[in-house]
């Protein structure tokens, strides 16, 4: 197989689907000594293996194909999407580039950072597999000479830590600032280490040209609210136009995906202004969508404020997209805080069109919403921000209290706040042990006692089936899940210093291995004779 000039990839992190649910991917951000690779390959984090006829990837993350077909509207047309396990086969003396999307390859983003933060440390398998992929490049850099450019939301991390092999590194979007680099990078001209991307129009972003992993199709791009600590700035929304949308639809229906992904920040912000939902557009969005035939409809972001001030779309989003149990949605919703004083300064229009004093109205009345249209929210919360105290922190305990009070299926993440180096609180201190205030453990022990109960009820709907793998998770979660409120519990009394303890276990290993098989069969005929 000859080689591409340019040859674009990513880490194993990105390219999969995520075993049976997306949600799964989650584990991914645990620490690897912690999770045996048997699991990851097997269950996790399978690796995509399907190719065409000349060993391009069938089905590759969205981010490399919106990076393909910028570069191919451009004239750069010797390009290939390729599995990192492949990329030995991919290149050659005719490469001259390769070029690599990037997600959290320094365990950096806010669950990766908690997860360390909360079992010992160490590095995550994000990390894992971004080295492994950097140890390909680099070796193959040196057969082949070519250069190796590396962009995407994780690039900020590697502009704190950049890896010697890295030749350029581009912030931003990259639409319109790639493709003129990319021919400069041909030509054998100099470029710069550093380059920032101009945000498109919606007309410079191009249609996707191959099917993606889940089906994604992108919708909105940014978002309007401003948060201080989020990267997307609210000067770059833009709703996608549903000509390009339905290209994009088809061509992943021409692929045999039959879900459609509709890749945003707020589902709800689809043809809006000023944050006002607009009812007829996202009526429109899901019709067309669905009258292409898909069968599934998904999507990863909604507010609560766009859910409290439109239930009807709502209810229309879930009738046009036939949700019930099996079908449901769990999309990452943000909670943030119940801190007046928190939400007044670091997001105050979160709650738009309401004041952040309705905040916990606002969270409950769209939290029953959501569920009354299987929508299970997955709240994030940000904790560990310079002026918080044990007082904002029981102010979140108190709202967090209210959603387990009311039963609702929602799981409740609270995050360390992470100082991303494209916000305005990059100035920050990242979170440490010593650092966070101490009810923190406490606002811990609640929440994820709370996602340990609602997990069991939705293990079903998460382990995505009743094949083997399907059964084995069912197991995973009925039995891991269920038996760890232990530890939560000593997290909590011991302030948090009980992590420190996990800091040594490694069970990446062979007897690792085995012994985790063995435990698993056990419970497996443990269950069937029960």
């Amino acid at each position: 197989m000859p080689g591409w000039s340019v040859v674009l990839t990513s880490d194993r992190g990105s390219f999969t689907r995520f075993g049976p649910s997306s949600v799964l991917g989650y584990v991914a951000c645990m620490p690897a000594r912690l999770v045996p690779r048997f699991f990851m390959d097997r269950f996790f984090t399978p690796p995509i293996k399907d190719v065409d006829k000349e060993g391009r990837a069938l089905y590759a993350p969205y981010a490399l194909r919106k990076i393909e077909a910028s570069l191919v509207t451009n004239g750069i047309t010797d390009v290939a999407v390729v599995q990192p396990e492949r990329l030995e086969k991919a290149v050659s003396h005719n490469t001259k580039i390769v070029g690599i999307s990037v997600h959290d390859p320094r365990g950096l983003d806010p669950v990766t950072f908690k997860l360390a933060l909360l079992f010992g440390g160490g590095k995550s398998w994000l990390e894992q597999f971004f080295d492994e992929l950097g140890d390909t490049i680099s070796r193959l850099k040196r057969r082949y000479n070519f250069k190796v450019i590396a962009g995407g939301p994780g690039a900020w991390e590697l502009a704190r830590d950049r890896p010697e092999w890295l030749d350029v590194l581009m912030l931003g979007e990259a639409e319109v600032t790639l493709p003129p680099l990319v021919k400069s990078m041909l030509r054998g001209e100099s470029v710069p280490p550093l380059v920032k991307g101009r945000d498109p129009k919606v007309e410079e972003i191009p249609p996707i040209l191959g099917p993606t992993r889940w089906g994604e199709v992108q919708v909105t791009r940014g978002c309007p609210r401003g948060c201080s600590f989020c990267s997307i700035t609210p000067e770059t929304f833009r709703t996608i136009p549903l000509d390009t949308i339905k290209k994009e639809v088809e061509v992943n229906l021409q692929g045999g995906i039959r879900n459609i992904d509709l890749i945003t920040d707020d589902i709800l912000l689809y043809g809006s202004s000023k944050l006002r939902v607009n009812h007829e557009a996202i009526v429109k969005l899901f019709t067309e969508v669905k009258g292409t035939g898909v069968d599934g409809l998904f999507w990863p972001h909604i507010s609560a404020p766009a859910v409290k001030s439109s239930p009807r779309t709502v209810q229309a989003m879930a009738d046009i997209a036939g949700y019930d149990f099996d079908r449901s949605v769990m999309p990452v919703v943000g909670l943030e805080s119940g801190s007046l004083k928190i939400l007044e300064k670091y997001m105050p229009a979160k709650a738009f069109p309401w004041t952040p004093r309705e905040w916990s109205d606002v969270i409950m009345d769209a939290t029953a919403i959501m569920n009354d249209n299987y929508i299970f929210p997955c709240y994030t919360m940000t904790i560990g921000y310079k002026e918080e105290t044990d007082g904002d922190v029981q102010e979140s305990i108190d709202l967090v209290q209210k959603i387990i009070d009311h039963d609702f299926m929602a799981w409740i993440f609270p995050l360390p706040v992470i100082p991303i180096s494209t916000t305005r609180i990059k100035d920050n201190p990242f979170p440490a042990l010593e650092r966070l205030p101490s009810k923190y453990w406490d606002l811990l022990y609640i929440a994820w006692t709370y996602n340990m109960k609602v997990t069991r009820k939705l293990a079903p709907r998460l382990a995505g089936g009743k094949g083997v793998t399907g059964s084995i998770v069912r197991f995973m979660i009925d039995r891991i899940f269920s038996s760890i409120e232990w530890f939560f519990r000593d997290l909590k009394q011991s302030k948090g210093k009980k992590s420190l303890e996990f800091s040594n276990i490694n069970i990446n290993n062979t007897v690792g291995t085995i012994r985790a098989i063995l435990e698993l069969g056990r419970l497996s005929f443990k269950g069937h004779e029960s």
